[in-house]
C-alpha cells in the first residue's frame, strides 16, 4: 500500500504517457499480390507490389521544381517522362544495369530526378532528354542516391548510409547481389529499403549466404509467399542464424491450430515485429493459467492482443494490473471476458478513467479497489473529461468520488457521445445548501424561523439561490426580497419559469407595479387563474361603482372565496353572473 500511495498525481499514470502513445502501431491487412516473373529468377517464384513511390506519384502527377532562375515553376508530365527516359537510358545502356533495375530507379526516385533537372544547363522545355543525356555524359551521378530512393528510403534515411568512396552501383557487388536475391525471391523493391534500414548486414553477406538463409526457413515449412511477408515485417530474422523466437512463436501458434496464413493476415508491412516479445506474451498467458483451449478462443477473437505493438500493449496492461494488486487469475479471467474492442483502445479508455479518478482526488486505495474489481468496465468506457463530468453532473469532486465508489456502473452513462443528466442532490447535500442559503439572506442559525423555513422548502437546495435571483432580477431590491422570503419562504418552492410567468402577469396583464410583491409576497404562491379572476372581477365592480377602488391587492386575492362573493360580488345584481362567466373563462384556458 505504501507503494500505491507513491503513485499519486504525476506518477500514478506515468506508465501510460511514457509507453502507450509511443507504441501505438497501426494494423494492416494488405496482402501481397503476385505479378509474374523476374529476369534470371531460375525456378524461384516471383511476387511484387507497386512501389510506394509509384502509388504516391501516379502517371498524371507533376513533379514541382524551383529550378535555377529561368527554369522555375511546375514540371509538365511530358518533360518528366522525357527526363525519366533519359535517366533510364543512361543507367541501362551506359552504366550496364539490368533494365528493370534501371527502370525502377528512373521512375521511383522523384527527388533525385528533380535535383537532376535543376542541374541541367538550358531550358527544361527544350529537348530535355538530350540535355540530360549530354549532362550525364560529362557529369557521372552517384548512383546510390536514386537506387536507395527507389527502394522506398527518404533522403534523410539513405544519405548517412551512402558509401564514402563509391559512386557506381556495380562497384558494390555484394549490395547488388543480395538486392537481386531479394527481388528474385519476391520481395517488392519498395520494401527492400525497409530491410536495408533495419538489417543492413544482410546486404554485406557473401554470395549464396542470403539464399541459404531463405532456404533454411523454407525447410521449416514456410512457403515463399509467407516468408516474404515475414521478412518485410521483421527484417532482422535474416541476421545471424535462424531466429529462435520467430520459430517458437510459429510452432506455438501452429500447435494451437492457427495456420500460417492467419499469422500473415494479422501482420502489417508498415510495422516491425518483435517475435521475442510475442513469445513472452504467449508464455505469460500460460503462466497465468490460461489453457490452450482458452488461448485459442482469446486469440481467435482478439488477435491484436498478440500482434498490437508485438504484444507490448498487452504486457503493459498486465504489468499495470499486477502493480495495482490484481492476481494473475483475475487478469486471466479478465482477458477471457475481453470485450469487442481493440486492446489499444481498451488501454486508452482505462487510462482516461484513471485520470478522471485521480483528478477528482479519489484516494489511491479506492482507485486500486475499483481497478481490481472492475477492469473490464474501466477499459470499455470512453469517459468524458473531468471538467465536463463535473459540469454536466453539477456536483463537486468529493461527491463524484463517493458516488463512483458506490455506483461504479454509472461510468457507462458518462461516455463520449452520450447525454449526461445532472445527479439529484443527496438529502445531506440539499439540506446543507438550504441552510447556507438561508444564512446568506439573513436568517439566524437554529432559530425557529429557520427551522420553519427548512420544513417549508421542497426540491433541491441548489435551486433556491437561482429562484431568489429571478425575483431580484425582476426589479426588486435585494434587501426587499430577503424580507419577502422571511415572510413567505414557500414562494421559492416554485420553478424559475413559473415565478417569471407570475411576475409577468402581475405587471403586464394586471397593471400592478412589481413593488407590490414587497407587501404581498404570497401573491407568488397563488395560481394565475385565481389572481386574474379576483382582479378582473374587482375591476368590473369598481367600474360599476359598487365598491371603492381602494382595496389592497392582498385583500382582493387572499380573501376566502365565499367571503369575497358575499362582501363584494353579490352587492351588484349582475355580479354573480359576471363572476361565473369570468370563472368559466379563466379556468378553461
Amino acid at each position: 500500500m505504501t507503494h500505491l500511495h507513491s503513485l499519486r498525481n504525476a506518477s500514478i499514470l506515468k506508465w501510460v504517457s511514457s509507453n502507450i502513445a509511443q507504441n501505438h502501431l497501426r494494423s494492416s491487412r494488405t496482402p501481397l499480390q503476385p505479378i509474374g516473373s523476374f529476369p534470371n529468377s531460375h525456378a524461384i517464384r516471383l511476387y511484387g507490389t507497386k512501389t510506394a513511390l509509384e502509388a504516391e506519384n501516379p502517371e498524371n502527377l507533376d513533379i514541382t521544381s524551383t529550378s535555377s532562375g529561368k527554369n522555375g515553376g511546375g514540371i509538365s508530365r511530358v518533360i518528366r517522362k522525357e527526363a525519366q527516359a533519359a535517366l533510364l537510358e543512361y543507367l541501362h545502356c551506359t552504366r550496364g544495369l539490368q533494365f528493370m533495375d534501371a527502370e525502377n530507379m528512373s521512375k521511383n526516385s522523384p527527388q533525385f530526378l528533380n535535383k537532376l533537372l535543376t542541374s541541367v544547363d538550358g531550358e527544361i522545355d527544350n529537348e530535355i532528354g538530350g540535355l540530360i543525356s549530354r549532362y550525364l555524359r560529362y557529369h557521372p551521378i552517384n548512383e546510390f542516391e536514386p537506387f536507395f530512393e527507389s527502394l522506398g528510403l527518404k533522403p534523410s534515411e539513405y544519405i548517412p548510409r551512402l558509401p564514402r568512396n563509391l559512386m557506381f552501383l556495380t562497384d558494390d557487388g555484394l549490395l547488388l547481389h543480395n538486392y537481386t536475391v531479394l527481388c528474385s525471391y519476391g520481395v517488392s523493391r519498395s520494401k527492400i529499403g525497409k530491410i536495408y534500414k533495419e538489417a543492413t548486414q544482410v546486404f554485406r553477406y557473401d554470395f549464396e549466404v542470403l539464399l541459404s538463409k531463405l532456404q533454411a526457413y523454407e525447410e521449416l515449412g514456410l512457403s515463399q509467399f509467407a516468408l516474404v511477408k515475414f521478412i518485410v515485417c521483421s527484417p532482422y530474422i535474416l541476421v545471424g542464424d535462424v531466429n529462435v523466437p520467430f520459430v517458437k512463436v510459429l510452432e506455438k501458434l501452429k500447435s494451437l491450430g492457427f495456420e500460417t496464413y492467419w499469422i500473415e493476415r494479422n501482420l502489417s508491412e508498415e510495422n516491425i515485429y518483435s517475435w521475442s516479445r510475442m513469445l513472452e506474451v504467449l508464455r505469460l498467458f500460460n503462466e497465468m493459467g490460461c489453457s490452450n483451449v482458452q488461448l485459442v478462443g482469446l486469440l481467435g477473437q482478439h488477435p491484436d492482443i498478440l500482434f498490437e505493438s508485438s504484444g507490448e500493449t498487452t504486457l503493459l496492461l498486465i504489468g499495470f494490473l499486477l502493480k495495482f494488486g490484481s492476481t494473475r487469475s483475475q487478469i486471466c479471467s479478465m482477458f477471457l471476458q475481453f470485450p469487442q474492442i481493440q486492446i489499444m483502445q481498451f488501454v486508452l479508455n482505462l487510462r482516461k478513467c484513471l485520470l478522471v479518478l485521480n483528478e477528482i482526488e479519489m484516494e489511491v486505495a479506492e482507485i486500486q479497489k475499483i481497478v481490481c474489481s472492475h477492469p473490464l468496465l474501466l477499459g470499455s468506457c470512453a469517459l468524458k473529461s473531468t471538467n465536463s463530468l463535473l459540469s454536466y453532473l453539477k456536483i463537486g469532486k468529493k461527491r463524484l468520488s463517493r458516488y463512483i465508489q458506490e455506483n461504479p456502473e454509472a461510468l457507462k452513462k458518462w461516455v463520449l457521445g452520450r447525454r449526461v443528466e445532472p445527479l439529484p442532490d443527496s438529502e445531506e447535500d440539499s439540506k446543507g445548501k438550504r441552510i447556507k442559503f438561508l444564512l446568506d439572506i439573513g436568517f439566524v442559525e437554529n432559530s425557529n424561523k429557520m427551522k420553519e423555513a427548512l420544513k417549508l422548502f421542497r426540491g433541491k437546495g441548489g435551486e433556491l439561490q437561482d429562484r431568489f435571483d429571478c425575483i431580484v432580477n425582476a426589479g426588486l431590491n435585494h434587501q426587499d426580497v430577503c424580507k419577502m422570503i422571511k415572510v413567505s419562504p414557500q414562494i421559492l418552492n416554485q420553478k424559475r419559469d413559473v415565478l417569471q410567468m407570475k411576475i409577468d402577469v402581475l405587471v403586464n396583464h394586471l397593471g400592478y407595479p412589481v413593488s407590490s410583491l414587497v407587501n404581498f409576497p404570497s401573491y407568488l404562491s397563488y395560481t394565475t387563474q385565481r389572481v386574474k379572476l379576483r382582479v378582473f372581477m374587482y375591476n368590473w365592480l369598481t367600474g360599476q361603482g359598487t365598491i371603492a377602488p381602494t382595496l389592497a391587492l392582498s385583500t382582493v386575492v387572499a380573501m376566502a372565496e365565499k367571503t369575497f362573493i358575499s362582501q363584494y360580488v353579490n352587492h351588484h345584481p349582475c355580479g354573480p353572473q359576471v363572476w361565473q362567466e369570468l370563472k368559466g373563462k379563466m379556468y378553461s384556458l
